[in-house]
């Protein structure tokens, strides 16, 4: 009885051994990994004291943004007692709020228009060389987000009644001296083309009020924009004052709109609303962050906007998106660009935490709906070249996207073409293929897509062992009538040959599905059509996964996109 027990003691120790090695390996290795998981990110929100009124309403936004993302308030101002020194107690106590939560990384986001603002400009340097073990990046003002101009938009259209017949002054203030002050308008005049591109006004000026760090002709300089603010006033037509800034407001009449309401009361002015309170404030406060956190996976979703049809049309494209809905949060938004339809599947993203969205153009080239739906998105302030008399509404989105579009464009495409072909060959060396597509408006787009449906042509041909007596690249133009017509004379045309000496014409429908109007289009011709279009295909579905695989590692990749960048 005496062994067993020697040998399970033995193997006791044995155990205790493996364990306790376990143990100091993991220790050993642990520290690296901990540490890799400890470099938070934190945000110190830099804000003017503002006073009782002006400060509940950043303290406000901070509780709600402190719900998601680490973070903490720094104030800064101007000595207006002349005993309250120079808010470095408030700076450090941030700092140090931070640093408590174990944040390594700290981006200071300055709640300011721009980055000329004079009392911003007066603490920047002081809040980078406090004393700290974090490191601080900065981030950009609100003045270079679109969601600013959405803002200012706002306050524009909560006062205009008829514009062709109003004058708009946007006011800024905070410059410390001309320079500053050319760089706060060149800010302002940026946001207002958000106003002008969808407005046409009788008249627009953009003034900047001097601060009283610019000296004693601050006053001077300010009186003579209060001059060209009556003269304005004085003229024909209503005129609409919005001051676009972030100022003080103690009480309702110790404010910047009640100032201005004071000194402009006995004119003829109506008068709109500074930047605060507004709730997209917090949505640039939250896509700020986003912008330096790397997500995880479970935080990342997918849009995907294909042109969208009848229900079978959708149904069809269902069949090549579903295998992708196991490994990703996908949102379809159907259509040419919808406002309203991409606006409430990135919420839905959105309301289920999702912070960065991969948005898929499931369209047949890369710049197809690109320049509308990266206006639209944010991604672009530059109006499309196409929106029908009137710019679309932008989505008001926190979150960060990455794009890409033009299944057409990759070669996984000329195979799904080639089996269409196949499918209704009989006699390759009799038979001219025409490849049918929708064509756009423009030339020089159109001739774009019959390069790329050439190069499909050109893999097909290569690719066969008895190649085709011709393949043709045409697209119909069909939402246009004058092109649409000539169009149809060259197709008719090429029918009509490739049907003489004993040929056979065939036509694959080159259009992710179905063949739309063709067959009554060519009503009368000679020729035979697999109308299938590319879906389903599960040449599809690897052309999204790949696509959507190389943008999600993109967006996982640690963000380094500070605009300044300073260590202790």
């Amino acid at each position: 009885m005496k062994q067993p027990i020697k040998q399970n003691s033995t193997v006791a120790v044995f155990f205790e051994f493996s364990v306790y090695f376990l143990l100091l390996v993991i220790l050993v290795f642990m520290p690296q990994s901990v540490k890799a998981k400890s470099l938070k990110t934190g945000f110190l929100v830099v804000a003017a004291d503002r006073g009782h009124l002006g400060n509940q309403e950043i303290n406000a936004i901070m509780a709600q943004f402190k719900q998601i993302q680490p973070a903490s308030l720094a104030l800064i101002g101007k000595n207006r007692q002349g005993v309250e020194g120079d808010y470095a107690d408030y700076i450090r106590r941030a700092v140090s709020e931070l640093e408590k939560l174990g944040v390594k990384n700290i981006v200071a986001i300055p709640l300011f228009l721009s980055g000329a603002d004079a009392t911003l400009a007066q603490y920047r340097k002081q809040i980078t060389q406090t004393k700290r073990r974090a490191r601080i990046k900065w981030a950009p003002p609100m003045a270079e987000s679109y969601l600013t101009a959405q803002i200012l938009l706002d306050r524009v259209e909560a006062l205009s009644t008829d514009p062709v017949q109003e004058r708009l002054i946007v006011l800024g203030l905070g410059a410390a001296n001309e320079a500053g002050a050319r760089q706060i308008k060149q800010d302002l005049e940026e946001l207002v083309r958000e106003v002008t591109d969808r407005h046409d006004f009788r008249e627009v000026a953009v003034y900047v009020y001097y601060d009283r760090k610019y000296g004693r002709d601050h006053e001077k300089k300010n009186q003579a924009i209060d001059n060209l603010i009556i003269r304005t006033a004085a003229k024909r037509g209503r005129t609409l004052l919005v001051p676009f800034a972030i100022g003080t407001k103690f009480d309702q009449r110790m404010s910047l709109k009640g100032r201005l309401g004071r000194k402009f009361g006995e004119f003829d002015i109506a008068m709109g609303e500074p930047i605060l309170p507004h709730p997209d404030v917090l949505t640039w406060l939250k896509q700020t962050a986003n912008r330096y956190v790397r997500p995880s996976k479970k935080q990342v979703g997918v849009v995907i906007m294909p042109h969208g049809s009848t229900q079978p049309y959708n149904d069809g494209l269902e069949k090549v998106i579903a295998p992708l809905r196991k490994r990703y949060r996908i949102e379809v938004a159907p259509g040419m660009g919808d406002p309203l339809i991409l606006g409430q599947a990135v919420r839905k993203l959105e309301q289920e935490g999702i912070t960065h969205i991969v948005f898929v153009r499931m369209y047949a080239l890369q710049n197809h709906m690109k320049a509308r739906t990266d206006y639209i998105l944010g991604l672009s302030n530059k109006p499309p070249t196409y929106h029908h008399g009137a710019l679309p509404p932008r989505v008001r989105s926190s979150a960060v996207f990455e794009t890409f579009g033009g299944y057409e464009e990759d070669p996984l495409i000329a195979e799904i073409l080639k089996q269409r072909v196949l499918e209704i060959s009989k006699r390759p060396q009799d038979e001219t293929v025409i490849l049918l597509a929708h064509g756009t408006m423009g030339e020089k787009e159109n001739q774009r897509w019959l390069e790329v449906i050439n190069g499909n042509i050109e893999h097909i041909q290569k690719s066969l062992s008895l190649p085709f007596r011709a393949m043709k690249a045409m697209t119909i133009r069909e939402d246009w009538p004058d092109k649409r017509k000539k169009a149809l004379v060259k197709i008719r045309k090429e029918i009509k040959k490739g049907n003489q000496n004993g040929g056979r014409v065939l036509i694959v429908s080159n259009r992710l599905y179905g063949s739309g109007p063709y067959q009554d289009l060519l009503k009368g011709a000679v020729f035979e059509m697999n109308g299938q279009g590319l879906v389903p295909h599960p040449n599809i579905t690897r052309w999204l996964e790949k696509g959507i695989k190389r943008a999600v590692q993109s967006l996982l990749q640690p963000p380094d996109n500070a605009t300044t960048d300073v260590d202790r």
